[in-house]
């Protein structure tokens, strides 16, 4: 990965954040002062960061959804509803019977 080239030829994704860190790395005298350019370069590598993220919504999603079912809405139908993040181009239920 560090060398530069991708999987399928060319520049590697993160071919960048290597640089910006083997320069920092090349030029301090305290390798801990490059922390952020290896944490970065790490994120580009394995999306932990991202991967967290991304199941830290969907569990507020589910609680939420499993919050509504109290009220009335069986979980499975707005789980069923779709996604996470909608972007409001299709409308359900009351609103959709109304235009």
């Amino acid at each position: 990965m560090a060398s530069g080239f991708g999987y399928h030829g060319g520049v590697s994704r993160c071919f960048a954040y290597w640089q910006e860190f083997s320069k920092c790395y090349a030029q301090t005298d305290v390798p801990s002062q490059c922390n952020a350019q290896a944490e970065d370069y790490l994120e580009c590598l394995h999306h932990t960061k991202e991967i967290a993220r991304a199941k830290a919504i969907k569990a507020e999603f589910i609680r939420k959804a499993e919050h509504q079912a109290h009220e009335g809405r069986k979980a499975a139908d707005i789980l069923a509803d779709g996604v996470i993040v909608g972007v409001g181009l299709i409308q359900r239920g009351e609103a959709a019977h109304s235009k």
